[in-house]
């Protein structure tokens, strides 16, 4: 298999690398691919090097699977063109996520929509959205919920570092905070106000007829569509912290049906991809 990265000079594109390889994907069938500015750009990849190619309409000849994360234009720009080299795209922008025709996928939840064909073989030459960060973080935890009780309301706070707006904005937390303690002011140039030592309602705009930005509205879109429950109650407050990487969540839900605490529990410690981590008689977290 042929597994192409589009973006992958960018903090996203990266972290596939290093997972691709974590996973042990040879170099041989990993393509990175990056706008022309970055052609040539060597990337350290399990030992072996990888040279950035440019970005184009014929990059995905022999592709059998493009990650792409390279943001919404460059997806709609470029992912007509990898289908039809008989590509499936894995697209880590918004550009497909409300389309009806493309499934939004996070694989512990609703993986049964990339099954193979009724012939047993993969499906090629078509388009898979996974959801934004948040979404991916909510659905993951209460899925297993979901299954076991139903979900009526979701109540839920984010918390997202500033790897979520990219190398870019890491750059300039990290570059703030050196500021901040030396005495300086903070000059914001990602964001729109100062990152460091600071909290501030997640930096997409704000509709003025909901009072929701941007991001909180996703979340609702796309968490009521992975779940398929278009009528799902959700409220929802996405905040940017001034922290590299990690977002976190505090999610009040409630359920179809009663539930106890301890069937609560074996609900989460027995899904894959959520690890239940809660030592109250220590006072702190642990591993239980």
């Amino acid at each position: 298999m042929i597994i192409a990265v589009v973006g992958a000079t960018g903090a996203v594109g990266r972290e596939i690398l290093a997972i691709l390889a974590d996973r042990g994907v040879h170099a041989s069938s990993v393509r990175a691919l990056a706008s022309a500015r970055s052609t040539g750009t060597e990337l350290a990849y399990a030992g072996n090097v990888l040279v950035v190619e440019a970005l184009d309409e014929d990059s995905f000849a022999g592709v059998d699977v493009a990650l792409f994360s390279a943001g919404a234009a460059t997806a709609r720009r470029f992912a007509s063109a990898a289908v039809a080299s008989g590509a499936t795209v894995i697209d880590n922008s918004s550009a497909f996520r409300r389309d009806d025709e493309v499934p939004l996928v996070v694989p512990e939840v609703n993986a049964e929509l990339i099954a193979p064909s009724g012939n047993g073989r993969a499906t090629t030459g078509r388009i898979i959205a996974n959801p934004h960060c948040s979404t991916i973080i909510l659905v993951t935890a209460l899925d297993p919920l979901r299954r076991a009780f139903g979900i009526e309301r979701i109540v839920v706070s984010t918390y997202q570092a500033a790897s979520g707006a990219g190398a870019a904005a890491m750059r300039e937390l990290s570059e703030q905070t050196g500021a901040v303690l030396g005495g300086e002011e903070p000059v914001p140039a990602v964001f729109a106000e100062p990152c460091a030592f600071n909290v501030f309602s997640h930096d997409t705009p704000i509709d003025a007829a909901t009072g929701r930005n941007v991001e909180e509205q996703k979340v609702i879109e796309e968490t009521r569509k992975i779940f398929d429950q278009p009528g799902l109650r959700m409220s929802v407050t996405c905040i940017r912290v001034p922290v590299l990487r990690a977002h976190a969540e505090s999610v009040n839900v409630t359920l179809s049906s009663p539930a106890t605490e301890t069937q609560v529990r074996d609900a989460l410690a027995a899904a894959p991809g959520i690890a239940l981590i809660d030592n109250r008689a220590e006072g702190f977290f642990l591993p239980c």
